[in-house]
């Protein structure tokens, strides 16, 4: 069962937000907001609150917060503001300021292990019989 969560438009530039995001994907819950917790960086408050926002929508589908772990982590850019600094002679520096859409998939750990495990089976038992010869 995957469960996800939305942010969109946060005030962050996505490249800042994709460093942290980086050392969590793949972990387990628990120890993904362990991690969030402990870094310095201001991506890691964004990451932190969606993360429990997906945690919040799995407990509400009847999951177990001890069987999940992170699926799949996006960040993308959204609308920027762009702005302008003032230079000399009457001259104009644009700049802009980014925005980030964050998504969070999470799964149940049990289910996924097992699809993975059975597909894997199916896929030795087609390469074997397609090794046979054929009379």
């Amino acid at each position: 069962m995957d469960i996800i969560a939305f942010v969109k438009s946060t005030q962050i530039a996505p490249r800042k937000v994709r460093l942290v995001a980086d050392s969590i994907r793949k972990q387990s819950v628990n120890n993904a907001l362990v991690s969030l917790s402990a870094t310095k960086k201001r991506g890691a408050d964004v990451l932190e609150k969606t993360l429990r926002s997906a945690i919040a929508n799995a407990i509400d589908r009847k999951a177990l917060k001890e069987n999940l772990f992170i699926k799949s982590i996006d960040v993308s850019e959204g609308p920027s503001y762009k702005r302008f600094h003032p230079s000399t002679r009457g001259r104009a520096h644009p700049y802009k300021k980014r925005k980030s859409h964050i998504r969070i998939t999470l799964s149940d750990e049990i289910n996924s292990k097992v699809k993975v495990k059975s597909s894997k089976v199916e896929k030795k038992e087609e390469n074997k019989q397609s090794l046979r010869p054929t009379v």
